[in-house]
C-alpha cells in the first residue's frame, strides 16, 4: 500500500533571530539587511544595538538557534561567525555594516571587538559605521586602527591575530588600547603565537595599576 502522507518540506524562507532584553522581544532581521529591530505592541521598530543588547543575545541565542539564520549567511562570513563563541552577534553586527573589511577581519578577528565596541572607544554617543567604512576605503586597515586609537602598524595586527580566542571581553579593550602603545608590551606580545586570555589579563592588570 502507497502512504499518501507527505513529508513536511524545509523551510526554505530567511529567519530572523529573536531574544529577549529586560523584557522587550528584540530581533535581526536575516543578511544582508541584518536590522536590529524591537517589537513595539505589534509593530517592529528598528534601533541601534546597544553593548548591553548585544550581551543579552549572545546569552539568549544558542546554537540550534544560529543554526537556520547562518543558513543564509554567505560561506566566509558563516566561517568568520563559527570562530565567536560568545561575541557572534557583534561579529554579525560588524560583517554586516563593514563587508569590506572582511578581508582584513578574517587575518585578525580580534580587531572585530574593537569595531563593535567603537562607540565606547571614541566617545561621540552614536555608531560611526559609515565613517568607518570611508576611513578603510581611504587609508586601509591602518586607517581603521588609527581611527580606533590602536597603533597603526603591522606588530598590532600580528597581535590581534595571534590572539588565541577572537572574543575579547570588554573589560580588556580599553586597557589593551592602552598596553599596545607601550614598546615593551609590543615586544612581549609579539613573539608568541598564542595569546591567551591569562596572559591578556595581566597586561590589563598592568595597565589599570599604571
Amino acid at each position: 500500500m502507497i502512504s499518501l502522507t507527505r513529508r513536511p518540506q524545509k523551510n526554505t524562507l530567511p529567519v530572523s533571530l529573536t531574544w529577549s532584553h529586560y523584557g522587550d522581544l528584540h530581533r535581526v532581521t536575516p543578511w544582508p539587511e541584518v536590522r536590529f529591530e524591537r517589537l513595539y505592541g505589534e509593530e517592529w521598530i528598528a534601533v541601534e544595538p546597544t553593548t548591553e543588547l548585544l550581551e543579552a543575545a549572545s546569552l539568549e541565542c544558542r546554537k540550534r538557534d544560529w543554526r537556520p539564520f547562518l543558513e543564509f549567511v554567505p560561506g566566509e562570513v558563516r566561517t568568520f561567525l563559527a570562530g565567536f563563541a560568545y561575541n557572534r552577534m557583534e561579529a554579525l553586527l560588524v560583517a554586516a555594516r563593514c563587508p569590506r573589511l572582511m578581508e582584513d577581519l578574517v587575518q585578525a578577528p580580534a580587531l572585530t571587538a574593537f569595531l563593535a565596541n567603537h562607540t565606547a572607544l571614541r566617545g561621540g554617543g552614536h555608531a560611526a559605521w559609515e565613517e568607518i567604512s570611508a576611513v578603510h576605503e581611504r587609508s586601509g586597515i591602518y586607517g581603521v586602527l588609527e581611527w580606533l586609537g590602536l597603533p597603526a602598524s603591522r606588530q598590532t595586527l600580528r597581535i590581534l591575530a595571534h590572539l588565541e580566542s577572537p572574543d575579547l571581553p570588554k573589560r580588556f579593550l580599553e586597557p589593551l588600547r592602552s598596553q599596545l602603545w607601550e614598546p615593551q608590551t609590543i615586544f612581549a606580545l609579539q613573539r608568541s603565537r598564542a595569546i591567551t586570555d591569562r596572559q591578556l589579563a595581566g597586561f590589563c592588570r598592568h595597565a589599570a595599576a599604571a
